[in-house]
């Protein structure tokens, strides 16, 4: 399994379990079968509602005496109604606390969104606070406050932009480390790209096989450009996609509380795309977004 390298040498395996999505009563047993097969990286959430659940799959799978806490890689992210300083450690203590953990490994700020405190959803305009209301800044402080507490290895930002991360960059004392945002062929934002490799910005794609409406399937899966490198490789479409976003440099976190999907995702760490199949996906890009945030 390769790995995206941070600046201290810590090591993040670049293709991780996802846990969005995966609703209670299934993300424990998709989390210990993923732990069984070999993930070693979660990507995780307070607003995903099953930290808790997780956790105690990390309980039994590091009680049963195969699996140490520093094999582990595990990612949470700060929810848009504790922004404010004095809301963000607390948040964080919650995360741990669901997760059964005394640090994390990477916390990131999630949207570059603020709601009242209290608020998981915005239904009228006023639950909504303005960045000037609550800046990035101020919360960005109170993250770096958690490093040097101890409480996280690692910080960054999710859904950031390249002007929303060159200010942030300009400000902080402590850079961010990740942006995690939507990336896959149809999406590939080469620009944003780019930036974070030239300023040491580790990037996590989510929504690597794409995000269609519940019920509806992946256009990706069915791109005959994929389908075709696919059947060359013997392998499926999710796995080219998968490979490609590694060979990009990036790490994916696919989504699945099937074992089989599970197995078949993480073997896509394995296979190795050729150039012209490279180009042929980069030639792909149609600036599709799956998920535009205008929910905000």
């Amino acid at each position: 399994m390769s790995s995206l390298v941070f600046a201290n040498g810590d090591p993040m395996a670049s293709l991780g379990l996802g846990t969005w999505k995966a609703g209670p009563g299934e993300v424990g047993g998709a989390v210990t079968a993923a732990l069984e097969l070999g993930y070693r990286h979660l990507d995780c959430a307070s607003i995903y509602g099953n930290e808790a659940e997780i956790g105690a799959s990390l309980e039994r799978a590091c009680a049963a005496g195969g699996l140490q806490r520093d094999q582990l890689w595990i990612t949470s992210k700060l929810w848009n109604d504790c922004h404010a300083p004095e809301d963000v450690r607390p948040a964080l203590e919650r995360s741990l606390a669901d997760l059964g953990l005394a640090t994390l490994d990477l916390y990131l700020i999630h949207w570059p969104v603020a709601h009242r405190h209290g608020v998981m959803m915005p239904q009228e305009a006023p639950d909504q606070l303005s960045l000037e209301q609550r800046p990035i800044a101020a919360t960005w402080s109170a993250m770096e406050e958690l490093v040097r507490a101890g409480l996280v290895r690692h910080i960054g930002v999710s859904n950031f932009s390249q002007a929303k991360l060159a200010t942030l960059l300009a400000e902080a004392d402590l850079a961010p480390e990740v942006n995690q945002v939507e990336r896959h062929p149809y999406l590939q934002q080469p620009e944003l790209l780019a930036f974070c490799q030239a300023n040491a910005i580790q990037l996590t794609a989510y929504a690597p096989l794409g995000s269609p409406p519940a019920g509806a399937t992946s256009p990706l899966l069915s791109d005959p450009v994929i389908s075709t490198i696919a059947a060359a490789h013997g392998t499926s479409a999710a796995q080219v996609l998968l490979a490609w976003g590694i060979a990009c440099g990036t790490a994916v976190i696919p989504k699945s509380v099937h074992p089989q999907r599970l197995a078949a995702n993480l073997a896509a760490a394995q296979l190795s795309l050729g150039a012209s199949e490279l180009a042929q996906i980069t030639a792909l890009d149609r600036s599709e977004r799956f998920i535009d945030g205008s929910f905000w």
